[in-house]
C-alpha cells in the first residue's frame, strides 16, 4: 500500500539518506514542507550543525524529482521575498547565488539558477598542492621534492638538499615535515609563508619559535604581531567583561601558553612587561583584533595569522595588504576545521592564498604531516576520522 511520508527537519538532519529509504524506489510519496527548508537555512549558521545541513540539502537536490514540496503561506523569509519579486517582475530570470538552499528554492519555483564560480578557488589545485612538487610538473618556486629519499628545496638561491636538522629557540623538529617548515620560516627571501595541517602537528609552535628567534636573537625584526579571528566553537560565550585585550584573552590563551612554554625552554624575558604577571610588552609582542586591522601599516615585524581558514577572501586581502616594509607573515590553519558559518573547506582565506600565491618567488607553503601529533588521543581522533 502506497504511503505518503511528510519529512520533518530533525529527520533530515539525523539521516540525510532517509528520503531514499522512505521512498523505497517508487513505492511511496515524499512530501517536504517549505518550513523545513527555512529551518535548514537558519541552522546552517550553527557550527555544530552546518555539516548536517549541507548533507540534508544535497539529499534534497538528489531526490528533487521524487519530492513534492508544499508551500506554507506564512513563510516570510528574505529568500521567499526575493523569489516573489523575481516571479512577479522578471521574465525568464537566472538567479546567480552560491547559497545552496536558495538555489533549492529557485528550483522548486522553476527559476533557473547558477553558481558564481569566480567566488570559489580552484578546488583541485588547492587540495592537491602540499608544498611538494608533482613528479610530472616543474617544481614551483620554493617547493620541495623527493630525490633518492631526501628532500630537496627549490629555493630562490637554487636547489639544495635538506639533509640537516634545524634547532630554533631550542625547539627540535619531531619529523621531516617540521624540519622543512623551519626551512621555509627561516628563509628570508620569503615574505609570506603558509603552514597547513590538522590539529596537533605543531604549526603554531614552530611559527612562534621562529618569530622569537628572528626577532630576539637575530634582531631582524622589531616586533611580533599575532592575529586571530575570534570565531567561537559551539555556542557563543556572550558578554565578556574588561577592555578589548581582556575580552580577547580567551581567544589568545593558546598563544600565551605556547610563548610561556618556549620561554621555559629558552628565556625570552624581553617580550614580557612583567614575568610575574605574565603580561607582554606591547612594544615587542602584541595581539591584534582582526576588526581593528584596517588602516594599520605593519612594518619591520613578524605577523602570525592563526586559524586563517576562518577568514574570508576579503578579510584575508584586507589583512595581508596591511603588511609594510620589512615585514614577514606566517599564515597558519587547517581547511578541515572551518568554524566560520559563512565559509567552507574550499572557499576560505587560507585556500585562496595557497591557490593564488603558489609559484610566486616570495611565497612558500607546506602541509605538515606525521604519524604523531600532540598526543595519543589526538592521534586516535585523526586516525579514525572523528
Amino acid at each position: 500500500m502506497k504511503k505518503t511520508y511528510v519529512v520533518d527537519t530533525n529527520v533530515l538532519l539525523e539521516d540525510a539518506n532517509c528520503l531514499e529509504r522512505l521512498r523505497n524506489g517508487e513505492e511511496n510519496e515524499i512530501v517536504v514542507p517549505y518550513k523545513v527548508i527555512e529551518e535548514l537555512d537558519g541552522l546552517k549558521k550553527d557550527p555544530k550543525k552546518r555539516e548536517l545541513v549541507l548533507h540534508a540539502v544535497e539529499a534534497l537536490f538528489e531526490n528533487f524529482d521524487h519530492i513534492r514540496f508544499i508551500r506554507d503561506k506564512s513563510l516570510h523569509s528574505n529568500d521567499a521575498s526575493i523569489l516573489k519579486s523575481v516571479l512577479t517582475d522578471v521574465d525568464d530570470p537566472v538567479m546567480v547565488t552560491n547559497d545552496r538552499i536558495f538555489r533549492l528554492l529557485c528550483r522548486i519555483e522553476g527559476i533557473n539558477s547558477e553558481e558564481y564560480l569566480s567566488s570559489k578557488p580552484i578546488q583541485s589545485e588547492s587540495e592537491r598542492y602540499t608544498g611538494f612538487a608533482a613528479e610530472t610538473e616543474p617544481p614551483p618556486a620554493n617547493s620541495f621534492s623527493w630525490v633518492e629519499g631526501k628532500p630537496h628545496y627549490h629555493s630562490n638561491a637554487g636547489v639544495k638538499v635538506v639533509d640537516y636538522e634545524h634547532e630554533v629557540w631550542k625547539v627540535k623538529p619531531r619529523n621531516i615535515y617540521q624540519n622543512l617548515a623551519f626551512e621555509l620560516l627561516l628563509d628570508g627571501s620569503l615574505d609570506l609563508v603558509t603552514l597547513q595541517s590538522q590539529a596537533g602537528y605543531g604549526k603554531t609552535y614552530l611559527a612562534l619559535a621562529a618569530a622569537l628567534y628572528l626577532t630576539l636573537e637575530k634582531k631582524l625584526f622589531e616586533k611580533i604581531y599575532v592575529v586571530k579571528s575570534p570565531i567561537e566553537i559551539g555556542p557563543a560565550m556572550g558578554f565578556l567583561p574588561g577592555d578589548v585585550l581582556e575580552k580577547l584573552d580567551p581567544y589568545y590563551r593558546p598563544f600565551y601558553d605556547l610563548v610561556n612554554k618556549l620561554h621555559r625552554l629558552r628565556p625570552a624575558s624581553r617580550i614580557y612587561e612583567s614575568e610575574q604577571t605574565g603580561k607582554f610588552d606591547r612594544k615587542l609582542f602584541e595581539v591584534l583584533p582582526l576588526a581593528f586591522i584596517r588602516g594599520m601599516n605593519l612594518e619591520h615585524a613578524i605577523v602570525i595569522v592563526d586559524e586563517m581558514q576562518n577568514l574570508s577572501r576579503a578579510e584575508a586581502r584586507a589583512l595581508l595588504t596591511r603588511m609594510g616594509e620589512g615585514t614577514r607573515c606566517f599564515c597558519l590553519g587547517d581547511t578541515k576545521q572551518v568554524d566560520n558559518p559563512y565559509l567552507n573547506e574550499f572557499n576560505n582565506g587560507l585556500n585562496w592564498v595557497v591557490t593564488l600565491c603558489k609559484g610566486q618567488p616570495n611565497y612558500g607553503h607546506l602541509v605538515l604531516r606525521g604519524s604523531k601529533s600532540r598526543g595519543l588521543i589526538t592521534d586516535l581522533v585523526l586516525k579514525v576520522g572523528l
